[in-house]
């Protein structure tokens, strides 16, 4: 085959019949999966840390005098 008609072969628009085994509402429902699995993940690990907290209840009482009422 000369030059010329093999370059004009690769430069036609080839339009691709076979359609993707996955449709839009399949690829939608893969991502919110994989969002709602590293939503777990996160909260699985968020809970592994160990957080310091007091150990004594905090409880601070206001004198009524403080206290402006405001109608």
């Amino acid at each position: 085959m000369p030059f010329f008609k093999i370059i004009k072969r690769l430069m036609q628009f080839q339009n691709k019949k076979s359609t993707g085994t996955l449709t839009s509402v399949g690829k939608l429902l893969i991502k919110l999966f994989l969002a709602v699995l590293l939503l777990f993940i996160f909260v699985v690990f968020i809970d592994k840390v160990n957080l310091p907290y007091p150990n004594k209840i905090i409880k601070k009482v206001i004198p009524n005098e403080n206290l402006k009422i405001v109608k």
